[in-house]
């Protein structure tokens, strides 16, 4: 089988005007009924109940995205079965959608032998392209990840929650703290050209600074939707000068967009809707 590389797979679908990244962040309370399945003695078969809402969601939106993003948290909520489901859900991407990349978003970061175990779980067990990683261990703790070429790299630099500001914001000799961590990966990291940042659309003036600072890297975009950011001043800050660059997530706008049986029609016009007017700003 040939090797998938994330960067291949993402220049790809920039190239037909795709830059959407719907993040599967399914919570089985928030499932609509006509998903749920049952075992033999009437409960809700957890694993079954969440990759068939997943199955439905990435088989109506993916001819309009340019990755899939599942947050390892509401997995990991449920445990082994959680765990199951996740697997399963990569699994159903690759084969609905071959050209699509996965995107884990785990949030990961350790010393740099704890990692190894990290590496071989998301790339290797669960066939992740990519992988969101802090940058407080430095480098050194990251060059299992770094090492791999064929992977995504994502870095956390400037994030979407309101509190983030409490250290990325800090000054460093004139510097906020996350325009250093964007030059530190952008100059020194990114030797196999692997790397990417995570920069919340909640904050477009520091995005600007960030695609200033980072040139074409790829960004990956939070806080789109439920979280306030603007589509409209995300692609303005967030676009790089080849008009690319960018990976915009919307999560529970897209995939919560409905809770009744229409809710996989629904989280298509949802993403459809982000889709054209990302494509209207660019042109």
């Amino acid at each position: 089988m040939p090797l998938r590389h994330f960067q291949t797979l993402l220049e790809s679908h920039w190239s037909h005007g795709r830059f959407l990244c719907v993040g599967l962040d399914s919570e089985l309370l928030k499932l609509p009924a006509s998903t749920l399945k049952y075992d033999i003695q009437g409960n809700v078969d957890l694993v079954k109940s969440l990759v068939s809402f997943n199955r439905r969601i990435i088989e109506s939106t993916h001819d309009l995205v340019c990755a899939y993003k599942p947050n390892t948290a509401f997995y990991e909520a449920y445990g082994a079965p959680g765990m199951v489901a996740l697997q399963e859900t990569i699994r159903l991407i690759h084969e609905i959608a071959p050209k699509v990349p996965v995107i884990l978003d785990a949030k990961r970061a350790d010393i740099g032998n704890t990692n190894h175990g990290t590496v071989t779980f998301a790339f290797d067990y669960l066939k992740a392209d990519a992988i969101t990683l802090h940058p407080y261990l430095g480098k050194e703790s990251l060059e299992p990840f770094l090492a791999r070429p064929e992977k995504g790299i994502f870095i956390l630099c400037r994030t979407s929650n309101s509190g983030s500001g409490e250290f990325q914001n800090l000054s460093l000799s004139g510097e906020s703290l996350y325009q250093i961590v964007a030059s530190r990966v952008a100059k020194d990291w990114n030797t196999h050209h692997n790397c990417g940042l995570v920069v919340g659309a909640t904050y477009p003036e520091e995005l600007s600074h960030v695609r200033k600072i980072v040139g074409n890297m790829p960004l990956l975009i939070p806080g789109i939707g439920a979280q306030g950011g603007s589509v409209a001043t995300t692609v303005t800050a967030a676009r790089s000068n080849q008009g690319t660059g960018m990976i915009i997530n919307s999560s529970r706008g897209v995939i919560f967009a409905s809770k009744e049986e229409n809710f996989a029609e629904a989280a298509r016009h949802e993403a459809e809707k982000l889709d054209l007017l990302i494509k209207k700003i660019i042109s």
